[in-house]
Parts: C-alpha cells; structure tokens; sequence
C-alpha cells in the first residue's frame, strides 16, 4: 500500500463503499461451508444448542464448528475430562469458552467473571481469544484471531507472552493447530513411549478432521485470501485486515516504519526522566495529529494501525494513548466490542493470574 498526502481530499460515501466490501463473496462462502458442517453433523448430539448460546452468549462472539467439533473429539477420547485429554501427552488444556462447556463456570466462587478477560494474557489483542494454554514458564497459549468481532476466526495463533507480542498462526481450525504443536513435540521426544502415545494422537486428530473437513495445513487456502487484504502487519505480525474501498479509501500507512516506532517507543520507556520522556513522545503526537486527518477522510486503518503497536510494545507508558486510539478506531470500523474488550483490558492488564474463575 503506497502513501498518500496527509490532505487529499476524499467523500465520506466512498468509504461506505468500502465497508460493505467487508462481507465479500468469499467470506459468504466460508460461512455456508461451515453450515454445511453443522448439518452433517446435526445427527451426533455433541454440544447442545443451550450450551452453545451460553458460550456465545457470555463472550458476544459466534464460535466456529470447528471449536465444537473438537470439545466432541476430546470428550469421545475422555468423557469425564475432555478439558485435560491432552495435558499428559502435549501439556495442552482446554480452557477459556471451553470452561462453559465443562462447567467449571458454575462451580466458581466469582460472581462478576467478565469473560473477554478470562485468559486474556497480558499481550492478546481483542481480536485474539485464547481456547487452550500450554507451558506456564512462557505462557504458551492458542486461540482464535478473528477481524472483527461480527465475524468468524480467520485463523487459530499461538503466542507465548513472556516471550512478546508475536503471533504465530497455525491453521485455520483447531484440528489442524493443535496436530501442527504434536508433530513438533513429538520431533522433539526420545521416550519411545511418549513418541508411540502423541503418534497414535495425531492419526486420531487427522481422522477427525478428514471426517468434519477440516483442512490441517499451517496456512490454509482462506489464511492465503486473507493474506491479500492484510493492510499491515503490525507489531504482533498476524495482520490488520480493515475495509478498503475501490479508491483506497481506508487505510494510510504510519509515517515511520516498524522498526523506527520501536525506537521511538524504546526512547520513551528508558528516559532517565520525565522531561526527557515528553520530549520523546513528540513523534508519537505528530503521528496522533496525522491519525485525526486521517480519521477526517476515512483512513480508520492509520489510529488502529498505531494503537496496536502501541499496545503491543507493553509498557503502561502507552495505554493512556493506545486505549484513546483504539476506543476510536474500533468504533469507526464498527467493532464496537473490541472497543470493549480493549478499554477492559487496559484497566486490568495483568501478566499473572488471567484466568477470571479463580477467586
């Protein structure tokens, strides 16, 4: 995407032009294929319709087959524990939505939980919904990154938060992210017994995803159109998708690159004082400034572009900013629960204890 003059004129008309662009064809399609799945599979009672409206009802966010399908696979392999089938051999747990189907949210002590807190690690943008939670020294953790909130994922991540912000995608179902985390466990193991147990797994993961359709590629041929609407990569890598129109109306690029910002945030956060530091936010408030001229003629990209980074860079230095970005942006991109979620988030940012169940 090139740069464009701060000041080109633009109609506000044009940009609605471009949001309607956010329901492409292609999306459609990825919707009637996952109907399809639910009625193939209406005949095996895995998860009920209550306990599906309650998930989806606690996080306002519809949840994918897939996520459904594989609550089933677990439960088939473990009635009793399905949230625990793969902590012996991956030390994997299911959590987060998966807490609703397990019931663990009844039988917790908390009365105010608010869900999209609920194993949000410190450095999870809003789009990013943690679904299983690994080793604890790096915080490793796999969830569902959707653009916006109305829609489906478009793929399952994973990061580990001690490590930062970067989030690797891994498929674009849980199937496939999960068989991905096995097969390089499993090059890792020398116990013969340990290599036989997560073997005799991935050939069940595979069955199950070939009967439900499930591609199992690390970058599936949706994750590949989606590539092609990638505005930006941003700080945490996996990609800012938001509406473009005809006239590239929607998105203008940050004046400084990646890696400058990164300088520029790392001179705020190691200022030997505060003088110096207000003096060092300068070029974060002239790229404030651009954002409003931007926002001004319908490039909503730019503020969400600079609020993530912001926000990815971790320190508390930048949540003031980040959260006035942010709030802005998702609503003018309508996302309004993003909005939410982020503004949430940045009053209760913790790197510790995200699990919302526990009193």
């Amino acid at each position: 995407m090139t740069s464009r003059r701060f000041g080109a004129a633009r109609q506000k008309s044009d940009m609605a032009g471009g949001g309607k662009r956010a329901t492409s064809a292609e999306q459609q399609k990825h919707c009637t294929v996952k109907d399809d799945v639910k009625k193939r599979r209406s005949d095996q009672s895995d998860v009920p319709s209550s306990l599906r409206q309650e998930v989806e009802g606690l996080y306002k966010l519809s949840m994918p087959e897939d996520f459904y399908a594989f609550w089933t696979f677990c439960a088939e392999i473990d009635p009793q524990a399905p949230s625990d089938v793969l902590r012996a051999s991956l030390g994997l747990q299911l959590i987060g939505p998966y807490d609703i189907l397990s019931g663990k949210h009844s039988s917790s002590k908390k009365t105010d939980v608010n869900y999209n807190l609920h194993w949000r690690f410190f450095y999870d943008p809003p789009e990013f919904q943690t679904v299983i939670v690994g080793d604890s020294r790096t915080q490793f953790h796999m969830g569902y990154y959707r653009d916006s909130p109305d829609d489906l994922p478009v793929f399952v991540g994973t990061n580990d938060a001690v490590k930062g912000c970067l989030i690797t995608p891994t498929g674009d179902n849980i199937f496939a992210a999960v068989k991905l985390f096995a097969i390089k466990k499993q090059k890792e193991m020398t116990d013969k017994k340990a290599v036989a147990t997560i073997k005799d797994l991935v050939e069940k993961i595979t069955a199950a995803a070939d009967k439900c359709s499930y591609s199992l590629e690390q970058k599936s041929a949706s994750m590949k159109r989606r590539d092609k609407k990638v505005v930006t990569k941003s700080f945490h890598g996996a990609g800012l998708v938001v509406p473009v129109d005809k006239n590239d109306v929607g998105y203008r690029e940050l004046p400084e690159t990646d890696g400058s910002l990164k300088k520029i945030c790392k001179a705020i956060v190691e200022a030997p004082s505060d003088d110096v530091r207000m003096k060092a936010f300068a070029p974060i408030q002239e790229m404030m400034t651009f954002v409003q001229f931007a926002n001004d003629e319908c490039d909503y990209g730019m503020g969400y572009e600079l609020g993530i980074d912001l926000f990815c860079y971790g320190s508390h230095y930048f949540h003031k900013v980040a959260g006035q970005l942010l709030l802005l942006a998702y609503k003018l991109l309508k996302r309004d629960l993003f909005a939410e979620i982020i503004e949430s988030h940045l009053a209760n940012r913790k790197k510790e204890i995200v699990n919302q169940l526990e009193a």
